[in-house]
């Protein structure tokens, strides 16, 4: 059974590998056939489909991270993210449901520190040996969106 531990654990070691600018490391959280969608309360609200980023699959994930070491030009930075406790809607042996509370901090190569995002994960896992993601939504607070959406939430 999938449990609070076990998807506490995944976002930990999800989290680490963007803050710690492991960002190659990213990817291998998805499923190979997986959705990743950032978008805006409001637009999920609205049952509105396109998103600020959309990926259907792993591929699209490593090549977003390909673009963003070798062709994205941006100002340098870095997140710091703070993860809440899990709300579990389904679980079983198979995978789970949940939604997860999440702030992130933009630590910019200045030094300057803001709140950058804050927002919940709309996840759907499957255990294929390990746990991995087949979907997540992140549902970001603001309609407001930043330039500078870089790295990934």
């Amino acid at each position: 059974m999938v449990d609070i531990l076990a998807i506490s654990a995944f976002h930990a070691a999800y989290a680490h590998a963007i803050d710690s600018d492991s960002l190659e490391q990213w990817p291998s959280f998805f499923t190979e056939r997986c959705t990743y969608r950032i978008t805006n309360v409001e637009n999920e609200r609205d049952r509105l489909p396109a998103g600020i980023v959309f990926a259907d699959s792993r591929a699209m994930l490593e090549d977003r991270i390909t673009a963003l070491r070798e062709a994205n030009i941006y100002e340098r930075q870095r997140y710091r993210h703070l993860i809440g406790i899990p709300l579990i809607e389904s679980a079983d042996e198979n995978g789970a449901l949940a939604r997860t509370p999440f702030m992130v901090a933009r630590i910019m190569h200045t030094g300057e520190t803001l709140l950058f995002a804050t927002g919940v994960y709309q996840d759907r896992f499957e255990r294929a040996g390990t746990l991995l993601l087949s979907e997540r939504i992140v549902v970001c607070d603001s309609t407001v969106t930043d330039t500078l959406l870089a790295l990934p939430l």
